[in-house]
């Protein structure tokens, strides 16, 4: 059976990755999992200066999910490339560094500066990060911003660029397409969801921000039907984020139309969760006679004539 994937400079040996931010540079997990089953690593977010984060409390637990406040915490891209690099490269997996900036002119100078790493063969791009020069709105919010971060990283690099949406928009389908326009070769989603805790003993918000990002299998309905929707307006190939658990929720995703999924809330409970999750999908699969897990992708079976609510086939 082939459980291969290749979207553009990336290879992957399966389609299952761990997500950003969930699973640290890799190192952290070492002990508790074999990172050569993954099919690749997706780095903790990498912005230009060393990030402390947001003051605790910044995470929080919520029934089937959890709630966080990190604020992309990170070691800089110095530390990154000193101190990180070197373990990645020697890794048995794909690695893909999540890229998290304040500016356009940010995301360039740290994509830039990572092109002259071996190593490396993929981007993802968090553009849910607040542009600080248009007051703090976040990029991700507003097409024309993810176009221009899109376009000009683009021009930018011969890697494979994904770009990570947010679900916080009213039509995810819209930077679905502004990506594909601008040359993405991928889309990954859903980010986090916003949402808030509030502790009734002494009135006050949980979280430090008072709102955060809710991810975990609370949010797993969400982000399957955001791919299904996206899938279906553009032709680049959509990875898939959100409360994905076990084999079974992998396997759903792929038939919404995800080419690829990452593995994130499930490594808190468990840093073997992804490589459990491989080892699933891939004995289904043998079961199921499937050759070639392309087979699964987009493969959800429609009624004739039923049409969801809102959403569009790309033409």
């Amino acid at each position: 059976m082939n459980t291969s994937y290749t979207l553009g400079t990336l290879r992957m040996k399966n389609r299952v990755l761990v997500a950003s931010g969930t699973f640290g540079y890799g190192n952290e997990a070492a002990a508790y999992t074999d990172l050569s089953r993954l099919g690749g690593i997706v780095t903790k977010s990498v912005s230009w200066k060393p990030r402390q984060g947001n003051a605790p409390t910044r995470i929080a637990e919520t029934p089937a999910g959890m709630l966080n406040s990190i604020g992309l915490a990170n070691v800089g891209i110095d530390a990154f490339i000193s101190e990180k690099m070197s373990f990645l490269r020697e890794l048995d997996t794909s690695i893909v560094v999540n890229i998290a900036a304040s500016s356009t002119d940010e995301y360039i100078d740290i994509l830039e500066r990572l092109e002259d790493e071996e190593g490396i063969e993929a981007y993802e791009i968090n553009v849910s990060c607040p542009n600080v020069k248009e007051g703090g709105l976040n990029f991700g919010t507003r097409c024309d911003m993810t176009e221009t971060i899109t376009r000009e990283l683009r021009r930018r690099t011969k890697r494979t660029l994904i770009i990570k949406l947010t679900p916080n928009v009213t039509y995810i389908e819209d930077f679905a397409r502004a990506c594909e326009a601008e040359g993405a070769d991928a889309i990954s989603l859903i980010n986090t969801l916003v949402g808030m805790a509030v502790n009734i003993q002494t009135r006050r918000p949980v979280l430090s921000t008072i709102t955060g990002g809710l991810s975990g299998p609370a949010i797993k309905p969400v982000a399957l039907a955001k791919v299904f929707q996206s899938s279906r307006a553009v032709s680049i190939p959509v990875i898939g984020i959100g409360g994905i658990t076990t084999w079974q929720d992998g396997i759903e995703f792929l038939l919404a139309g995800a080419s690829a999924i990452q593995v994130g809330t499930a490594s808190f409970r468990d840093p073997d969760a992804a490589v459990k999750i491989v080892n699933g999908m891939e004995a289904w699969c043998l079961e199921q006679g499937v050759e070639d897990m392309q087979e699964l992708v987009g493969g959800l079976r429609i009624d004739e004539g039923v049409k969801a609510p809102g959403f569009v086939k790309a033409k």
